[in-house]
């Protein structure tokens, strides 16, 4: 089985490397890239859950 590495990112967002599956609410699954994902952490990012940057604007401190 692959290894899947969630790594923080100090004041942004959770990299995640390896294969994973995200499911919104309704138990959908939302499309992802297979090596690397950027996951938001702040609450701001337009395209959640993944990361668009807006922790950068809003100044997101961890």
């Amino acid at each position: 089985m692959p290894k899947t590495v969630v790594q923080t990112l100090k004041n942004g967002p959770y990299l995640v490397n390896g294969e994973i599956e995200i499911k919104d609410a309704e138990g959908n699954i939302i499309p992802c890239k297979k090596d690397a994902n950027a996951l938001c952490r702040c609450g701001g990012s337009a395209g959640k859950p993944f990361c668009d940057g807006a922790h950068v604007k809003a100044n997101f401190k961890a």
